[in-house]
């Protein structure tokens, strides 16, 4: 059984570990070797700043809903999350238009995916975005991330034209910018209803790596 449901300061340590195992697993011979192992000594930081921010009182307009699975009530445990929000204007967190949606980050944890998680992560991020007032919902993906880019075109994304580059630092504190492209689900008509295509390609990450709220 899967359920989705807004993530809770108690999600942050499996959502940080779920976001790593995932950069180690899906982007490995994309994203620098060393920049991917060092991940695993920045987790205890990471998960007290993300379980610090999902329990303030003033939360703002991005929100991160995790994907659980296993027995219920009482056995299940997060697979996957999605952030989504407003657009962010030249990247800038605190520039955003409300009138168009972004889906800042979409990761499952590698042994659960091909399983509808990831599918199930995103159908719940666009339906509150739309709810929210959303028209066009837009990402960006590495560009030589392609299973990726085929799990989006499933749900209707297209790639828009747009490009940009993603900065990793490296551990010796050199920085690699990384290609991306940005990839859009057009507003949708009222009334119309979008489904994906067959379940295929596995959806090892979604949107720009580490943009996400973990």
């Amino acid at each position: 059984m899967m359920t989705v449901r807004p993530a809770t300061p108690a999600d942050a340590d499996e959502v940080v570990r779920i976001n790593v195992r995932t950069w180690q697993h899906a982007y490995a011979g994309m994203v620098p070797g060393d920049v991917l192992e060092a991940l695993d000594g920045l987790v205890d930081e990471r998960v007290r700043r993300t379980r610090e921010r999902w329990s303030g009182s003033q939360p703002g307009p991005f929100r991160t809903l995790v994907a659980l699975a296993g027995p219920a009530p009482h056995g299940q445990r997060p697979v996957g999350y999605v952030t989504y929000g407003p657009y962010r204007a030249d990247q800038d967190w605190d520039q955003t238009d409300p009138t168009v949606g972004e889906v800042f980050a979409l990761y499952v944890d590698p042994v659960h995916q091909g399983r509808g998680a990831g599918g199930a992560l995103l159908a719940a991020a666009v339906k509150e975005l739309r709810a929210g007032g959303a028209g066009e919902i837009r990402l960006w993906v590495l560009a030589e991330n392609a299973p990726s880019q085929r799990f989006y075109a499933r749900f209707g994304f297209r790639p828009d034209g747009a490009r940009d580059t993603f900065r990793v630092q490296r551990p010796d504190g050199t920085a690699v910018d990384l290609p991306e492209l940005r990839m859009a689900l057009p507003a949708q008509p009222a009334g119309a209803v979008t489904h994906p295509g067959p379940r295929a390609a596995r959806p090892g990450s979604g949107s720009r790596p580490g943009r996400a709220a973990a």
